[in-house]
Parts: C-alpha cells; structure tokens; sequence
C-alpha cells in the first residue's frame, strides 16, 4: 500500500470530464450528477455517489438500471457524458469470467501488464494471498471456475488498488465455491483496508457482505441501506430477513409471505441486471 507520502492529490475537473484524481482522506469515490447517454436514452442520469475510503458497498437493480455502465465509468473503461467524477488512481476490476490468457501460466495472467522489477515475486506473493501458491505454474485450463477467480483476483490485488470493482464475480460459480469466495474477498477486503463496489444480483450476497446496499433503478440511485446487523451475519436472523425483505422491496419483488421472505434471495441473473 502506499505511504504518506504517495498519497494521490486531487486536481481541478471540468464539468464534462471523465476522472480525476478522489482526495483519498476523504472518499474514494465521488460523483456528482453523473450521466451517461447512448443516443438520446440515458443510461446513468445524473447520478449521485460516495464511497468512502475502506467501505465495502453492494449495488443492485434490474436490468438496464445502469449498473454495468456505472462500474464501467469507476474503472475508467468508458466515458460519461456529463457531470463530476473523482476516483482513485489506483482502481482494479474481477469481471464475473477470468479473463485469462490461456497461454500463459497463472502467475504471468496476474504480471502481465505490471511494470516492476519485481513483477514475478509480486505475483507470487499474491497468488500466495488468495491461497493458490502451488499453482504458480498452472495453465488456466487446468484450474477450477473457483481457482481461476482467484486468479483474476489476485491479478487486480497486486496492483495495489484503492478501489475494487467486482462485476458479479461470483455469479457462475457453485454454492459451496460461493461463500469460499465470500470469506476470501472479506479477509482481502479488511487486510488492504481499500473501498470495494460489487456488482449483483443475489440480495444474501449484498447483505452478507456489505457496510452498504444501494439500489440502482432507471439510471439513479433510489433507495439505500446501511447494514445495521449482527458482528456475524446470517440467513436465518430476523434482522437480516427484514432487511431482504426492504431489498426485495425496493427492487419491486413481492414478498407475500415470511416463508418467502426467508427463501433464498437469489433471483435469476436477467432479472436483476
């Protein structure tokens, strides 16, 4: 991580400019009437957003809210049309594939693009982190869906970003790798002590894992909530099924019954994207 003295310092920003730099002591995200427009519809319309430094916040919504094109804009992989920005200048993004180069081994999918002397230990060490050390030399067609995740995640930690994006990272793998995954990105989150947004569609997911759920409808942020639950959170709590019940709500799911509401919250990926 960087010390004092590297700290990113923050510029001046035109109205219609894409980033700048976020002053870190204070957030780590920053927008402000941010908007994205494909023809004459827009996507993201006018938009508002903090994330503060170190703060884990889940984004979800139905398809066509905005979600995709909001972390696309985070990870400086597209434009805006309008408004003010400021992230980061260290931002890494875990797409739901791997993404990896299948002819080159794991530890060089993690070093590719990293300019240091030191880019092989780098990798290493980090592949060490997410617990897959003796596959430094594997080809990724010979890892497990959950192996190759952590490959991908791996890749974006040794970057040393101050702003994780997760684009429904999780969402093609099976339950059990699931909440593996789940207790990995948690111990990475509170180890890097960095500001995660994860995108998607499983409700449980969102508030397991976040200080904050944010509801993504037509472009706009239209309800939020700040996870007030137990040190250690459950599926089967009364205040965490209240709190799927609100979610599920304010994504216009119906919710009739309790026997419902304490159903697993996770609804096919087309519905809430």
């Amino acid at each position: 991580m960087h010390d004092a003295s590297e700290l990113d310092v923050p510029t001046p920003i035109d109205r219609n400019r894409q980033t700048t730099v976020a002053d870190e002591a204070q957030r780590a995200v920053r927008a402000r009437g941010l908007t994205r427009r494909f023809g004459t519809r827009a996507v993201l319309d006018g938009l508002d957003l903090d994330v503060a430094p170190g703060e884990f916040v889940a984004l979800l919504g139905r398809s066509g809210s905005g979600k995709t094109t909001l972390l696309r804009a985070l990870g400086r992989l597209d434009r805006i049309s309008e408004g003010h920005l400021e992230t980061p200048a260290a931002v890494a993004t875990v797409f739901q594939e791997p993404r990896l180069l299948p002819w080159k081994r794991a530890w060089q999918n993690i070093a590719l693009g990293l300019r240091a002397p030191d880019a092989r230990r780098r990798a290493l060490d980090a592949l060490n982190e997410v617990g897959l050390a003796e596959h430094a030399q594997a080809w990724p067609a010979t890892l497990s869906g959950g192996q190759a995740q952590r490959v991908s995640l791996a890749r974006a930690l040794v970057r040393d970003p101050k702003l994780l994006l997760l684009d429904e990272p999780f969402g093609a793998l099976d339950a059990l790798t699931r909440m593996s995954m789940h207790k990995l990105v948690q111990k990475l989150w509170r180890t890097h002590r960095l500001a995660v947004l994860l995108v998607t569609h499983d409700v449980d997911e969102a508030a397991l894992l976040a200080d904050r759920v944010l509801v993504l409808s037509q472009g706009r942020i239209e309800h939020e909530e700040r996870i007030v639950l137990p040190a250690v959170r459950s599926v089967d709590q009364p205040e965490f099924r209240a709190l799927r019940r609100r979610l599920l709500t304010s994504l216009g799911v119906e919710v009739a019954d309790e026997a419902i509401a304490a159903a697993p919250a996770r609804l096919a990926p087309g519905a809430l994207r």
